[in-house]
């Protein structure tokens, strides 16, 4: 049984962590609204820019002139799979769950004969899935040091996915991230990018009533490659959103937890101090008896 001066510390150890669980809750709240009202903010524009592209995309067709980034190479033999994770943890299962998706995918293709490569952005996601595929992780973006997610960081990480593209690294890019939904639910998303992938309400023909100059072609080799960063910038968004969501309602369940276990612990100590003080009566009664 623990003495009561270890109970005390423990006590007081359980109360300087809930402190600190307390504070990461809040400064995650106040980083939620920003970053929800961001991601919030970018889905109509992103909807509306993949909604042209699907417009020209299904104007253009099979055409032999259609850009690569939308008719693809040909194979679909090697895939990239860009797993996108937070650099920090304590988010409850905010990496587990982009990882989780990620990890099923690649397992599937290799099971189909694919080759699998992998591009991690984040820490997290790099030291879950190296455990499985370190041989298949071929780069990883820090951004560690990024205070602010911007449209530049999206850029880069696009330049670098097409000039591997365009080198003849892959045939297939998947990204993988967690679209925001409200604070306790984030909803693993896995979504092509190249080559370019619209649904099928979004080419419903419209674009035809427009008469475009330059030629589709031709507007499709410009806007695919902001398509592509777009949708990455997107991703990275709904990440952002979705980390701080997780973060805070981690850091919530965590002080609720602390206080329980103080709660409990402060009934030991009082049990025991009890039990001392007991004790301590009844040798001094018994003292007196024996006098």
């Amino acid at each position: 049984m623990p003495s009561l001066k270890d109970l005390k510390t423990r006590i007081e150890s359980v109360k300087n962590t809930r402190k600190i669980t307390k504070a990461m809750q809040m400064v995650a709240a106040a980083k939620l609204r920003r970053a929800q009202d961001a991601a919030e903010a970018s889905r109509p524009y992103t909807e509306r820019f993949n909604a042209v592209l699907g417009g020209l995309a299904a104007s253009v067709g099979g055409s032999d002139s259609a850009p690569k980034l939308l008719s693809g190479t040909g194979s679909d033999q090697v895939h990239l799979l860009v797993v996108l994770t937070a650099e920090r943890g304590l988010c409850g299962g905010f990496n587990s769950s982009i990882v989780k998706l990620a990890r099923a995918k690649a397992q599937e293709l290799t099971a189909a004969g694919k080759t699998v490569k992998i591009l991690t952005v984040g820490k997290k996601g790099r030291e879950q899935l190296k455990r499985d595929f370190q041989d298949k992780i071929v780069a990883h973006v820090d951004l560690s040091e990024v205070k602010k997610i911007g449209y530049d960081n999206a850029q880069d990480i696009a330049r670098d996915l097409l000039s591997r593209f365009d080198a003849g690294e892959f045939d297939v890019a998947t990204i993988f991230f967690n679209r925001f939904q409200s604070v306790i639910s984030q909803i693993p998303t896995a979504q092509q990018i190249i080559p370019a992938a619209f649904d099928e309400v979004e080419g419903d023909g419209a674009s035809m009533l427009y008469d475009y100059e330059p030629s589709e072609e031709a507007i499709l080799a410009d806007l695919l490659p902001r398509g592509v960063a777009t949708q990455i910038f997107a991703a990275l968004l709904e990440n952002g959103a979705s980390e701080q969501g997780a973060r805070m309602s981690a850091m919530d369940n965590a002080t609720r937890n602390a206080g329980d276990m103080i709660d409990k612990l402060t009934i030991q100590y009082n049990r025991s101090r009890q039990a001392v003080i007991t004790n301590e009566l009844i040798e001094i009664i018994s003292g007196a008896e024996a006098l």
